[in-house]
């Protein structure tokens, strides 16, 4: 592999951060949107499934 030159690198990573694409103001709404209502989904899911496990072991060890 050739060694490359710091100027030659900052160079290249220049060059390569022109190619990067930000979203736009409305994708980026949009995500944050989508994934505030993903986790508010989980966390209830997950809160459910703990409140079911939980119920089941306090069951369990009634029985012992």
């Amino acid at each position: 592999m050739a060694k490359t030159s710091p100027g030659e690198f900052f160079n290249q990573v220049k060059a390569e951060a022109r190619k990067v694409v930000w979203p736009t103001r409305q994708e980026t709404t949009t995500t944050a949107i989508f994934v505030g209502i993903m986790m508010l989904i989980l966390a209830v899911f997950f809160l459910g499934i703990d409140s079911l496990f939980g119920a089941i072991v306090r069951f369990l060890l009634k029985l012992a």
